[in-house]
């Protein structure tokens, strides 16, 4: 039913693993391979291309759906649909960054400060020419093909790159002065295809899954038995994000508890909960949360 286009490069990895963690394993016969199959009805094929390409590829209607970041969907000006964004990119569930960066001592501390005529290396053109346009400053825009954090200040002044952590600029000399584009991966559909009621349907439930493993990331099911007079002490002790299950034990004898909590709270969640009397503490893995 759908035809669907995988980002290749950076984002390849986690993509195909967060499909797999989905039940939706991509298989293609090697490593280098751009065609690749999915054993689940509502994917009829599948290719794995470079994400700049994806946006424009789907708006043109070559597929029905993909994933690609919002830095290169606004980059080609693609006219699609975004279904969602998919909190997740090679290093971190933060968004990037499409920045403007400077050399450290450079004399300019904000974009405004820039004369015409500033030398700028980009791998993304036409945002950087629009985004000095709408400033009014005449930029002599170079389309950079790589490294374009190495290229000030001898080839240009300043530079408009990509960045998740900072640390490659920091390390370059480079600060940042302002900030173009904040960027997440997205799962986008073609418009004509969106309006098939069979393929709006098939999408949905592709997008639940995902959003089902990364809202699971991260996360663990924490079941307790707790005595009947300590159950007050370990409710309190639990985050209130959401209620527990509250179960009585057979007899009367307590109650079992069990409630989804972050793993990285578990150091000092597991013995505030024994202190309060909880026993027989269980972490179970979660692969999906669906609400």
């Amino acid at each position: 039913m759908l035809r669907l286009v995988l980002p290749k490069g950076s984002l390849e990895k986690p993509t195909f693993e967060l499909f797999a963690d989905a039940d939706l394993g991509v298989n293609r016969s090697s490593a280098v391979a751009y065609k690749a199959s999915i054993a689940d009805p509502r994917i009829d094929e599948v290719r794995i291309l470079r994400p700049q390409e994806i946006g424009g590829y789907v708006a043109e209607g070559l597929f029905d759906i993909g994933i690609t970041g919002r830095d290169w969907i606004s980059e080609t000006d693609s006219d699609v649909v975004s279904l969602t964004e998919l909190r997740y990119s090679k290093v971190t569930s933060r968004p990037v960054q499409i920045v403007v960066a400077a050399p450290h001592d450079s004399p300019y501390q904000n974009v405004s400060e820039l004369p015409n005529g500033v030398r700028v290396s980009s791998e993304y053109p036409e945002l950087t020419r629009k985004f000095f346009a709408d400033r009014n400053i005449e930029a002599d825009i170079q389309l950079s093909y790589g490294a374009t954090e190495a290229k000030v200040p001898d080839i240009v002044d300043v530079v408009v790159d990509i960045t998740e952590t900072g640390n490659a600029l920091r390390a370059a000399g480079l600060r940042i002065i302002d900030t173009i584009l904040t960027s997440y991966t997205e799962l986008i559909a073609n418009r004509e295809a969106f309006e098939d009621p069979d393929k709006r349907r098939a999408m949905s439930q592709i997008q639940t899954l995902l959003l089902g493993v990364l809202d699971a990331r991260g996360k663990v099911l924490v079941k307790m038995n707790v005595p009947g007079n300590g159950l007050e002490r370990v409710i309190a002790q639990l985050p209130s994000a959401k209620s527990p299950t509250v179960n009585e034990l057979f007899g009367g004898s307590g109650y079992a508890i069990e409630t989804v909590v972050a793993k990285a709270e578990l150091n000092i969640l597991i013995p505030a909960l024994r202190e309060a009397g909880a026993t027989d503490i269980i972490e179970m893995p979660i692969a999906k949360i669906v609400p």
